[in-house]
Order: structure tokens, then C-alpha cells, then sequence
């Protein structure tokens, strides 16, 4: 059975940190944006160009291979947690011995497809109970950290804990790939585009 496939739906940057009713807040994880495709044992993790790096992240592949519904996509990033538990894109590159406190792991924050079943149109609120309800109990594929409900005091946490950033998501929002503006991202100054950042890694191997 063939899946269908999916283009990522990316956040909108604003520059301001915000609060709206109905919202939720996420951290921004720093980290590669990758949608993760099962079918049966066979696993794919597909960057934006397409690229399969199931081979790149193994153990993440088997263990997305591992959970309990037949076909699955997952969308999400791959990071890297250093000691204070925050993902870092750097140690993608280099990983410190001394400084990491995970291997690399598949940060899923929606849930595209389960079982047959198209997910894209139901709303955020219930993507998210089951997404919560098909990553459970493993080391290498875990859900998002949220922030607090409120935008300002998300904003606040980020800081406090030294996150890359926030993304606010409209909970009623269906999945739709391209940049909405029912996605709201906000970053620290001084953080970079991962997306940047690996396509000038890869261009110089």
C-alpha cells in the first residue's frame, strides 16, 4: 500500500512574541526538519528536498519501526539534547561526549496519517491526542515539549531555559503544507535557520 505523501507545513516568522486565545505553544526545537513515513517495517525520514536519511539516522528509523499501527506518518525534527536538555544543531555536526545528553532522537510534534487514515483535515487539538497516543515509552521518538498556555509566559519559559525559540499553532488549524500563518514561529535573536545550516553542510562534503 502506497502512503501518500506529504509537504511540510512550515510556520510563518514574526518578530514579536505573542498571545491568542485558542492557541498552543511548542518549543522550537533546533534541530532537521523531517517527515517520517511507515509502511509495514520499512521506514522513511524524508528531508524537505525529498532526500531519504533513514540510512543517516538508523536507530531512529527502527525505532519508528517499532510502534504499534501498521502504517504512520509522522512529522517532526531530528535533534540532538545537550546536558540542560536543549536541542542543539550544532552537535548534529559534532557530537560532544562531553556535552550530550541524547544521540539523535525524532522530536514528532504532528501526526499526518495513521492506519489507513488521512489525519490533515481533523484539527490540531485531536492530531495531537493521537499523536500522544502512538509515541509512548521510547527513548529515540518523543512528542514536543509544550510551553506554558499562554504566549508571553511560553515566551518567558524559552528564555528562561534557553530554547532556539516558540512556535503558537492554531489547535482548531488542519494540516496543510506550505507557510501558514496558523503557525506562528518566534526565535531568540542570534539563532540561525537549521534548514540554512545543513544545506551549507552537506555543500561542502
Amino acid at each position: 500500500m502506497a502512503l501518500p505523501q506529504y509537504a511540510p507545513m512550515q510556520p510563518t516568522l514574526v518578530r514579536e512574541p505573542f498571545h491568542r486565545p485558542g492557541w498552543i505553544y511548542e518549543e522550537k526545537v533546533d534541530g532537521w526538519r523531517i517527515i517520517a513515513y511507515k509502511n509495514g517495517a520499512r521506514v522513511r525520514l524524508l528531508s524537505n528536498n525529498r532526500v531519504d536519511h533513514a540510512r543517516r539516522f538508523r536507530e531512529i528509523a527502527a525505532a519508528i519501526a517499532l510502534l504499534r499501527v501498521p502504517t504512520l506518518v509522522l512529522d517532526g525534527e531530528v535533534a540532538i539534547f545537550d546536558q540542560q536538555l536543549r536541542s542543539r544543531f550544532d552537535l548534529l555536526q559534532h557530537s560532544d561526549t562531553d556535552v550530550v545528553a541524547t544521540p539523535p532522537v525524532f522530536i514528532a510534534f504532528d501526526a499526518l496519517y495513521r492506519h489507513g487514515e488521512d489525519l490533515t483535515a481533523r484539527p490540531l487539538s485531536e492530531r495531537r491526542l493521537i499523536l500522544e497516543g502512538l509515541v509512548t515509552g521510547g527513548d529515540l521518538v518523543l512528542t514536543v515539549r509544550r510551553l506554558p498556555p499562554n504566549g508571553l509566559e511560553a515566551w518567558a519559559a524559552v528564555l528562561e531555559r534557553g530554547y532556539e525559540g516558540m512556535v503558537g499553532k492554531d489547535d482548531a488549524s488542519p494540516y496543510r503544507g506550505g507557510v501558514t500563518r496558523s503557525w506562528l514561529k518566534v526565535k531568540v535573536p542570534g539563532w540561525t535557520d537549521p534548514e540554512d545550516r545543513w544545506r551549507r553542510v552537506l555543500t561542502t562534503r
